[in-house]
């Protein structure tokens, strides 16, 4: 059987977005029990620049691209969740009248999201670790030199300790349980598509809700290269100041000017692990980022499943060349009109 495209997807407010090499679709359960469906054509953020859609350099591209998808696709759910039940009776066929097709968020709107997530991961899992670990180096009366290998073992350790303990604060709150089973459901949907089974409801219960190619996993992966290539490059940065502050300050700016190449090995080594040929080694060292899914997937709903399935079924039919709707919003009373349509 011939390559099949490779389907992403991330989980919103009581819904699933699933992307496709050229399109992005968007499903959510409004709270009326009717369903949104937003469909269309996607493109990356630098078409011309092929030379960013190498190994090891695509994978800061896509994790830029993918934050930038969910915005959109948040905004959307979020706008949804708030909607008011329109007059489906006047509808033809079942079929809602389509929202206005105006953005869901300005472009300028979703770079200053992008830009503060940017400014948040950063303080949370670089300069924070950071500086723990300096403190906790001078609280012992140890040298905090660049040149040891302790320093960045005990800086990873600090990473994995904010990353587990952030997801599982967020994991308590009622709201999360929800994102989390739709994520559950967005896994269970792909693992189906990648076992080459019909997307129905009963073919996807099967199946974990754990998936090696998971965000969240991304970051295990991400942290545990950081250490690497921080243990290799960080003992050779130079002293350009003798004040402590202005060192640490010159040191995190290079952290963060590694976290493209980090994200880019990250990337091609998450993608490997994903394959069925995958080295057992590989499989053992990113086998720690499918247990943090334990907090941030739980089992969905058959309801649930079918928002998922339907975006991905959506998602496929738009990159077979025969969409099921023109590019925009569609509503629909129920999951069987939807799935009709």
């Amino acid at each position: 059987m011939g390559e099949r495209p490779y389907i992403g997807g991330q989980a919103v407010l009581e819904g699933v977005m699933m992307r496709s090499p050229g399109s992005l679709v968007v499903a959510v359960r409004r709270p009326d029990g009717q369903i949104a469906v937003r469909e269309e054509a996607w493109e990356t953020l630098w078409p011309r620049a092929k030379l960013l859609r190498k190994p090891f350099l695509r994978g800061a591209v896509v994790l830029i691209e993918s934050v930038w998808n969910g915005f959109t696709a948040l905004a959307f759910s979020a706008e949804q969740a708030e909607s008011e039940n329109p007059s489906a009776s006047a509808a033809p066929a079942g079929l809602a009248p389509a929202p206005s097709e105006r953005k869901s968020t300005s472009e300028l709107t979703r770079g200053l999201m992008l830009g503060i997530s940017f400014l948040f991961m950063v303080g949370l899992f670089i300069a924070a670790p950071h500086l723990l670990t300096l403190g906790l180096f001078k609280l012992l009366g140890r040298d905090p030199s660049l040149k040891g290998l302790l320093f960045h073992l005990v800086d990873g350790v600090f990473r994995i300790a904010i990353l587990v303990g952030w997801l599982a604060l967020v994991a308590r709150t009622k709201d999360a349980q929800r994102l989390f089973q739709y994520h559950g459901a967005e896994h269970k949907a792909i693992w189906t598509y990648e076992s080459r089974l019909p997307l129905t409801v009963e073919s996807a219960r099967r199946f974990t809700t754990q998936h090696p190619r998971c965000g969240t996993s991304f970051l295990f992966v991400v942290v545990g290269v950081a250490v690497l290539v921080h243990i290799l490059v960080l003992p050779f940065v130079p002293t350009i100041s003798a004040i402590g502050a202005v060192q640490t300050l010159f040191v995190l700016v290079l952290k963060i000017g590694l976290a493209f190449p980090v994200a880019g090995i990250a990337y091609e080594l998450q993608k490997r692990s994903a394959r069925a040929d995958c080295p057992r080694l590989l499989k053992a060292l990113v086998s720690p980022g499918l247990w943090l899914q334990r907090i941030t997937t739980v089992e969905p709903t058959d309801d649930q499943l079918e928002i998922a399935l339907l975006a991905l079924d959506r998602a496929l039919a738009r990159e077979e060349g025969r969409p099921r709707a023109a590019d925009g919003v569609q509503v629909y009373p129920d999951f069987a009109v939807a799935a009709a349509a």
